[in-house]
């Protein structure tokens, strides 16, 4: 193994390197991604960098010098035009070729667009210069309208209330977070907002943006002087495409994260992952996959044959003063019933999501904190219903 090149510069690309040095790789290494910043982390961008609490550096995976003492090529604002897969190159935008004996494919995603007028017109939120024009927007007697009530859109909600925004929020959906939490759950985010002062209007369609206003189907116009569209991602899988991969919602790949082709690796947002111990496919846009699954693929790359990643999806919000984490992974077609430890109303609980057997599929918990670690061996297990909601029995006693 000469060399290596890992294509997207984010905090999957950042980890895919330093997991390769880390386990003692020492062959080429490159690392190509057309932001101009150095790799960071997303979710700071919707939580403390987009309120103002926390300073950009702190998203930073590495600082420059780390690149330089691990000797990683870093190609900052660059694009990869092509995948050569029988002459073992990436092709940059410039024609310049960079041979390679394994690829990390880690481009991300990109936020989805409205197919409305006007609709151009509006922000969304990815790198860190979105981030900087959305909070410039925020302020006492400004108007923000976020169409889209998933996370993001959410968390952009709760910043600008925070900095006294007026705040609306548009969701096609009869809830916020419906096809996440399922309808009791997605309850607790649309009072939590409302109590906050969001306007959140539920079932609503948008017809089209104007430079001050978003105009619903009904025709009434929401004044407006900044648009936010929060309507989810979809995965860059254009050069994963186009050198002929296995592509379905993201980049097939198998369990150790490889892909149709065994010189070329996925990770992150892209990877379309057969999970080997939720058994079943899935792609995760959240920090913690990409934190964590480089570690896999590293292993696997440099030959460890029983390399796999077995994490389960994880993930968090801060909105207000609501703390989430949430375990695992609750399909709607596969949830039966969705019960509760704790004070719901008060919002300091834990949910659980159940098949019909009464196996935990998944957990969250709200402002109730160092519980993960306790509920993780649950997950995938059946349960004893009245006991994991039972306060006074410890998790421990549940395995």
């Amino acid at each position: 193994m000469r060399d290596v090149v890992v294509v997207g510069a984010g905090l999957a690309g950042a980890k895919t390197a330093e997991a390769l040095r880390a386990r003692g790789y020492d062959g080429g290494l490159t690392v190509v991604g057309d932001e101009t910043e150095l790799p960071y982390e997303r979710p700071p961008l919707s939580k403390g960098y987009l309120a103002g609490d926390a300073a950009f550096d702190d998203a930073v995976v590495h600082p420059e010098e780390w690149y330089r003492d691990n000797d990683v090529t870093l190609r900052l604002g660059t694009r990869v035009a092509s995948i050569d897969r029988e002459g073992s190159a990436v092709e940059l935008s410039g024609g310049e070729r960079l041979p390679y004996d394994a690829v990390v494919l880690a481009t991300g995603a990109e936020p989805r667009r409205l197919p409305l007028p006007g609709a151009d017109s509006a922000l969304t939120l990815r790198t860190r210069a979105d981030s900087d024009a959305i909070r410039a927007s925020f302020g006492a007697g400004r108007r923000l309208v976020v169409i889209g009530a998933g996370w993001i859109g959410l968390e952009v909600a709760a910043a600008a209330r925070n900095a006294g925004t007026d705040v609306t929020v548009l969701e096609a959906a009869p809830l916020p977070l419906l096809a996440v939490l399922g309808p009791d759950m997605a309850e607790v985010f649309a009072g939590l907002h409302r109590e906050h002062g969001v306007d959140l209007r539920l079932g609503a369609s948008v017809a089209a943006v104007a430079p001050d206003a978003v105009r619903l189907a009904g025709g009434e116009e929401i004044p407006a002087d900044t648009v936010v569209v929060g309507v989810g991602v979809r995965p860059r899988t254009e050069l994963a495409e186009a050198a002929g991969l296995d592509v379905d919602n993201g980049v097939l790949v198998d369990a150790a994260l490889r892909s149709s082709d065994p010189a070329i690796f996925a990770v992150g947002d892209i990877a379309n992952h057969d999970h080997p111990v939720l058994g079943r496919r899935v792609r995760v846009e959240h920090w913690a996959t990409a934190s964590n699954q480089p570690a896999a693929a590293a292993a696997a790359l440099l030959g460890d044959d029983a390399a796999a990643y077995t994490d389960l999806p994880y993930f968090f919000t801060d909105q207000y003063d609501l703390g989430m984490e949430y375990i695992g992974h609750a399909s709607a077609d596969r949830t039966s019933s969705v019960v509760t430890r704790g004070d719901v109303a008060g919002r300091e609980y834990v949910a659980f999501w159940l098949d019909d057997e009464d196996r935990l599929l998944a957990s969250m918990n709200v402002n109730v904190w160092d519980v993960v670690d306790e509920i993780k061996p649950l997950i995938g297990r059946t349960v004893d219903v009245a006991r994991l909601t039972d306060p006074d029995v410890p998790y421990a006693d549940l395995a």
